[in-house]
């Protein structure tokens, strides 16, 4: 397990993520933004909280929980105490981008539909730009204009060969 950095991943089952093509600094990208979607969710989610109004009140616990489980599956080093940081933290690694983003995009979407607030609208937005991220890794590198234009070139040759059959099987 040497070079592994602590991961725990083997070296025969890599994350997902390097198999779709991210870039380190992506990644990384990725990482921080969910670290900040954290810190913004807590702070937010402390500030919904003081208010007599229910929903703010669920909604600010909400984004406390949302800020808990983006560091736990984003910065696990920041939850050391918590005995199954680490391997909840694997398993996340594990899971294919857009499973993250459809994740992220949707935690952060549910304080926003319990109370409309600026408070929740701010508080989530970084979080939901997190999963905006994963989402974009997933829909992979935009192809060049030659492969793209050699692919709808190889299309209408075969249409028209396809044409070409059919007017010669009706004469």
């Amino acid at each position: 397990m040497s070079g592994s950095g602590g991961a725990g991943v083997s070296a025969g089952h890599a994350p997902p993520a390097q198999e779709e093509g991210m870039t380190w600094w992506y990644r990384w990208l990725c990482r921080l933004s969910g670290v900040l979607g954290a810190v913004s969710c807590a702070i937010s989610g402390l500030f919904n909280c003081i208010t007599i109004h229910p929903l703010n009140i669920a909604a600010g616990v909400w984004m406390i929980m949302n800020a808990f489980i983006l560091l736990l599956c984003e910065a696990p080093f920041c939850c050391q105490f918590v005995e199954f940081a680490n391997m909840v933290a694997e398993k996340v690694d594990r899971l294919r981008s857009w499973h993250k983003a459809v994740f992220y995009c949707g935690m952060a979407i549910v304080p926003i539909i319990m109370s409309l607030t600026l408070t929740t609208l701010l508080g989530n937005a970084i979080a939901f730009a997190t999963g905006v991220l994963y989402g974009l890794s997933a829909l992979g590198k935009k192809g060049d204009a030659i492969s793209y234009a050699r692919i709808q070139q190889q299309r209408q040759q075969a249409d028209e060969e396809k044409l070409a059959e059919t007017l010669e099987g009706e004469l």
